[in-house]
């Protein structure tokens, strides 16, 4: 069986996060999401590149959910989540999918 990339998992928890939590009106759902995919890449990612360039990964999807508030006043929430999730996947591709 082939293995589903790290960046998918990590894009889908951004997007699908915020899309629960905005289409059932409730954060709280969105935040399980959001930290399932989260947990989810993150044990990935400590198996295939090691616990230094996992909490790499880890702090740039935290920084990538947190980002995306303040710069949603600036370009509109669903761009902004697509541009944070865009980094985020980009990054995982690069450190952790990219050889696998």
């Amino acid at each position: 069986m082939e293995r589903v990339p790290t960046s998918m998992v990590a894009a889908a928890g951004l997007v699908g996060g915020y899309a629960v939590a905005r289409w059932t009106k409730k954060r709280p759902l969105g935040g399980v999401v959001l930290g399932a995919a989260g947990i989810a890449a993150g044990r990935e990612w400590h198996r295939r590149v090691g616990a230094p360039a996992a909490a790499g990964l880890g702090a740039l999807y935290l920084a990538g959910f947190a980002g995306a508030h303040p710069l949603a006043k600036k370009v509109g929430a669903w761009p902004a989540v697509f541009g944070a999730a865009g980094v985020v996947a980009g990054a995982a591709w690069v450190v952790a999918d990219r050889n696998g």
